[in-house]
């Protein structure tokens, strides 16, 4: 079980932004710096900038910047803007159907869904002021 690429290219360009607070820097800047194409950084920039963890300045000093302190942003935020909730199994998922047992649940189900909880909790627990405080 791994985070997909953009995932960690989202937390890659949080962490830039983070390390750079209350500096806007443009999307080429950013790209540069975390080593992402622009065009896949301002894919991601966009998902970040719609559940407000970076905020966006049009016109010739615009940029992006983050938009929350930084012990209000999350690992776990960072990966849900991207992913979705975390979940250890496609049973999970409201729309999957159970094929083990029709007849009732999978006894799986609830040990996945435990562990999809911890997971979540850890991540959140995780700020970036903790991991930008580190250096």
């Amino acid at each position: 079980m791994h985070i997909t690429l953009e995932t960690d290219y989202a937390i890659r360009i949080v962490d830039c932004l983070a390390r750079h607070e209350g500096t806007r820097m443009s999307a080429q800047s950013i790209s540069e710096r975390v080593c992402v194409t622009l065009r896949f950084s301002l894919k991601i920039l966009r998902k970040l900038m719609m559940n407000g963890i970076v905020k966006s300045y049009k016109g010739a000093q615009g940029g992006y910047e983050i938009n929350r302190p930084l012990d209000q942003i999350s690992l776990n935020d960072i990966v849900e803007t991207i992913e979705g909730p975390y979940l250890l199994n496609r049973c999970l998922k409201d729309e999957h159907v159970c094929t083990r047992t029709p007849d009732k649940q999978c006894p799986y189900h609830y040990l996945f869904e435990h562990i999809s909880d911890m997971v979540r909790t850890q991540l959140q627990e995780v700020k970036l002021s903790n991991i930008i405080g580190d250096d």
